[in-house]
């Protein structure tokens, strides 16, 4: 199973935020930014922090693919 974060980007798109306003509102590290670009995993923590900032829950930023 492949992660997604397609959500997570048409979220910031919708709310006119960018990638470097929610990274300092959430209080992310840069390289877990680049995590979250390149689809790969991050902490339940970095999660829970944007879900926070964005007042949403965990499936409205990522979801799990299959990768068959």
């Amino acid at each position: 199973m492949a992660i997604s974060y397609n959500k997570l980007w048409k979220l910031l798109v919708d709310r006119k935020m960018s990638k470097a306003d929610l990274r300092k509102a959430a209080g992310i590290a840069p390289n877990t930014m680049t995590r979250l670009r390149r689809d790969e995993e991050v902490t339940l923590t970095v999660l829970n922090k944007i879900c926070r900032v964005l007042d949403v829950d965990i499936g409205d930023v990522m979801e799990f693919i299959n990768e068959d």
